[in-house]
């Protein structure tokens, strides 16, 4: 089994609880309350923002070609998700510009960008694998019941094109990170933030972030 594997298969619990979360499954049969998804909206703008910083992070920390590379095309990644959250604020009159980071958002960008600015390449690979691997996992696992105004999210994320981006970044934490302690927490951190950001998408109303 591969690194990125195991690290995936050892957070299976953590997993199933983002899939089983009430954020997520009001997403899957539309009855999520319009000013919920309007919040996380705002919120995932700046976590994308961030994430898009730690991508390019890794760019000048790459030791090789492979690795800048492959960062760099998940950096294009991420502009593509901005696209879609600018989309979405166009249509429902959400103002990205004036939306601050709230608590919860700042745990996790600031996790984020201090692995990348303080952690070697494997920890930056396995502390941003779990936000791929998770919507991808998501998007799969909903495309088949989802209905309602929270389509566009599902296929977004079910499509093969960000299938082969969460795989770009296993395959680069296969390449340069190690089995080590220090990788193994950044990845199962990520997770229990994916977790703690539905939980307070859920429950925070229009003022949301990940915690």
């Amino acid at each position: 089994m591969t690194l990125s594997a195991g690290l995936w298969a050892g957070s299976a619990d953590l997993a199933s609880a983002a899939l089983a979360s009430p954020f997520v499954t009001g997403i899957a049969d539309g009855t999520l309350p319009r000013e919920r998804f309007a919040g996380y909206v705002g919120q995932d703008a700046c976590f994308l923002e961030a994430f898009a910083r730690a991508y390019a992070l890794g760019v000048a920390h790459s030791r090789d070609r492979a690795t800048l590379e492959a960062f760099a095309d998940l950096l294009a990644g991420v502009r593509g998700e901005l696209r879609l959250h600018d989309g979405y604020a166009a249509r429902w009159g959400i103002d990205l510009a004036a939306v601050s980071p709230a608590p919860a958002t700042l745990a996790y960008t600031e996790f984020l960008l201090a692995t990348a600015a303080l952690g070697d390449v494997g920890e930056v690979a396995a502390a941003m694998t779990p936000c791929m691997r998770l919507y991808a996992h998501l998007g799969q696992a909903l495309v088949p019941r989802a209905t309602g105004p929270y389509r566009e999210w599902v296929d977004t994320y079910a499509d093969p094109g960000f299938e082969a981006l969460a795989a770009t970044l296993e395959a680069l934490l296969d390449r340069v990170a190690a089995d080590t302690p220090a990788v193994r927490r950044a990845y199962r951190r990520a997770m229990e933030l994916e977790v703690g950001f539905f939980d307070a998408a859920w429950g925070a109303g229009g003022s949301v972030g990940r915690q």
